[in-house]
């Protein structure tokens, strides 16, 4: 028994969404290709992803930066917050912040983070487990 297999995509009414051609194949489908769906999708989320790039970009150098006070071998240490800010710490930004018992709040960047102390003094610490 012989099976005919007919090899053709059915043409749908409906317009790629990135460059206007026809549609070809499944009645769902909004693009021609992965290219123009992937061009739509990046044009979409241009602006967002942008912001989100910013961000991650300063809280990647804040992160960098709190490491870098902390000698090796070490999990914490002192500093002036002046000192920091001049290392490009933006104190804008951080992960997330840890209350310890005296109600006192850690703010850090992913695995290090900082306590305000007084007189502009910051201790700076690393998290041994996240």
């Amino acid at each position: 028994m012989i099976v005919a297999v007919h090899n053709f995509m059915e043409i749908n009414n409906q317009l790629c969404l990135q460059c206007q051609k026809q549609v070809r194949g499944r009645v769902d489908k909004k693009f021609c290709d992965d290219y123009c769906r992937n061009n739509y999708n990046n044009k979409q989320n241009s602006d967002q992803n942008n912001y989100v790039r910013k961000v991650n970009n300063i809280l990647r150098r804040n992160r960098r930066v709190l490491e870098r006070t902390i000698q090796p071998g070490e999990n914490i240490a002192k500093m002036h917050r002046q000192k920091l800010a001049e290392a490009g710490y933006d104190f804008r930004y951080h992960t997330h912040q840890l209350l310890n018992k005296k109600g006192q709040a850690y703010h850090f960047c992913y695995d290090y983070g900082y306590l305000q102390l007084e007189a502009d003094w910051i201790l700076v610490v690393r998290r041994k487990d996240p």
